[in-house]
């Protein structure tokens, strides 16, 4: 089997080319090496290398540049898996594609299915789920999107290191308690997209996310005192809670983005991993490093 994965440098991608299967032939591909927005480059990668599987983990996740980024965004987000799409359907492969909680508004109550009805309220979240319906309407019965949310690890750019940063500079943080959702290891996505991998027999909308609910407050309290019994942090950091009122950005976010992950549960038979459980292991691997 060939494998080729898009965003081989970000968090998912590096976790990706971490726990592909053995005896597969991998290709992680930066977007130094291919720009998914260009088909001609896509189209010309996917016939030289012909991979049975594409894993599209590339995409413009600033949510709140995108607001002023849009073009850009609309050009990673949806042209981008709409060439990958167009590939796969030309040389005959599968498509694994990446998406996310900012497709619904946050005004459930309970858990999101992935056929729950969507409506973003942002750039990024528009740009994504055009993205999704792009994938959908070339693959139909060959493409995969996986909606996932908070996603985190140990290297680059995303919420924990961040909080890690601040902490440790400032050794006080304020942040919002009133967003809810499942913060979640980019390892324990890349595990369920390795998974589906090996099931041809799937296509469709799934979601998937460490178990557990979270607000972005209780997360940062959770990354303040794992860190400290680590030795990452002092125990004296305070990490004070505040409402999206106070700490407006350009983008408008969900407020309840929680994911009903059962279907993959089933199909899959897998056990997810508690999200601070994932974070304990997370914060472990930087002091190792």
């Amino acid at each position: 089997m060939k494998i080729l994965i898009a965003g081989a440098g970000g968090q998912v991608g590096r976790a990706l080319l971490s726990c592909m299967p053995e005896k597969a032939s991998v290709r992680g591909v930066t977007h130094a090496d291919l720009d998914i927005a260009d088909a001609n480059a896509v189209l010309a990668l996917a016939r030289s290398e012909r991979p049975d599987v594409i894993i599209c983990a590339a995409a413009h996740t600033a949510v709140d540049r995108a607001e002023s980024e849009s073009e850009l965004a609309a050009r990673v987000n949806i042209e981008g898996p709409r060439n990958l799409a167009q590939a796969a359907h030309e040389i005959g492969a599968r498509l694994l594609h990446i998406s996310t909680d900012f497709v619904f508004d946050g005004r459930a109550s309970t858990a999101y299915r992935p056929d729950s009805a969507t409506h973003p309220l942002s750039v990024y979240g528009t740009t994504k789920l055009a993205g999704e319906q792009a994938v959908q309407a070339i693959l139909p019965e060959r493409s995969i999107i996986v909606r996932t949310a908070w996603v985190y690890a140990a290297a680059g750019n995303n919420f924990m290191r961040t909080m890690l940063r601040v902490m440790g500079a400032k050794g006080h943080v304020r942040v919002v308690a009133d967003q809810i959702g499942t913060p979640t290891a980019a390892i324990s996505l890349a595990r369920v997209l390795r998974a589906l991998v090996d099931r041809p027999d799937l296509s469709g909308v799934y979601h998937w996310t460490d178990a557990g609910v979270a607000s972005w407050y209780d997360f940062a309290v959770a990354i303040a005192e794992e860190a400290a019994v680590l030795g990452l942090l002092p125990a004296t950091v305070r990490v004070d809670p505040i409402t999206t009122a106070e700490y407006p950005t350009p983008a408008r976010r969900p407020a309840f983005s929680v994911l009903d992950s059962r279907a993959l549960l089933e199909a899959l038979s897998l056990t997810p991993t508690h999200w601070r459980t994932a974070l304990r292991t997370e914060l472990k691997e930087l002091t190792h490093a």
